[in-house]
């Protein structure tokens, strides 16, 4: 039962304790959604441009404007190791930079779209582009740095077999992190 009490600021709540006898107690009203507290002010999203990442950037954006939290996407580069070809003969250092600079420029462009719908969505976003050892590694000092309260990553959702082998970078953020992680699947 409800019962409003001078101008509505206060409720009281009766409720039964089971053997028949009612309790009540008052509830202050005044300011609620000032006294909520945000759990997570600050959101890392890591992907990787692929459609699976996609939809997570897309349901981490509507989290991140439901809960009033800004973004920071963050787009880790592969590490572009020398191969080698016979007799010691090793990939020409330009082209090595021609690739690594074409990544960066994909990477720069995925920032951009998912900057672009994070305004649109009316969240504060900024980008992180990294080369790190591993993506994971990258992943987990991305949060680190822009101060995040949580991850929220995709899953590709490999099961079996195929993520022993190819391994779940979401696995392994999941249990090196200190931060807490969301995943989206």
């Amino acid at each position: 039962m409800q019962v409003k009490y001078g101008r509505g600021y206060m409720t009281k709540m009766e409720s039964g304790s089971g053997d028949g006898r009612k309790t009540s107690h008052r509830v202050d009203k005044r300011n609620i959604h000032e006294r909520k507290a945000i759990m997570f002010k600050k959101i890392l999203i890591p992907t990787d441009g692929s459609p699976v990442a996609a939809k997570a950037v897309k349901a981490g954006l509507e989290l991140a404007h439901e809960i009033g939290a800004t973004v920071v996407v963050y787009y880790g580069l592969d590490p572009m190791p020398a191969p080698y070809y016979g007799d010691g003969y090793t990939v020409d250092a330009r082209a090595i930079a021609d690739i690594e600079r074409c990544a960066r420029g994909i990477g720069e462009k995925v920032l951009a779209k998912i900057s672009k719908a994070a305004k649109a969505a009316g969240v504060t976003c900024s980008g992180v582009i990294d080369k790190p050892a591993t993506p994971y590694d990258g992943i987990i000092a991305a949060a680190k740095k822009a101060k995040c309260d949580v991850i929220f990553m995709s899953s590709h959702g490999r099961r079996g077999l195929a993520s022993l082998v190819l391994g779940s970078v979401t696995n392994k953020v999941l249990s090196h992190s200190k931060i807490p992680v969301l995943v989206y699947r």
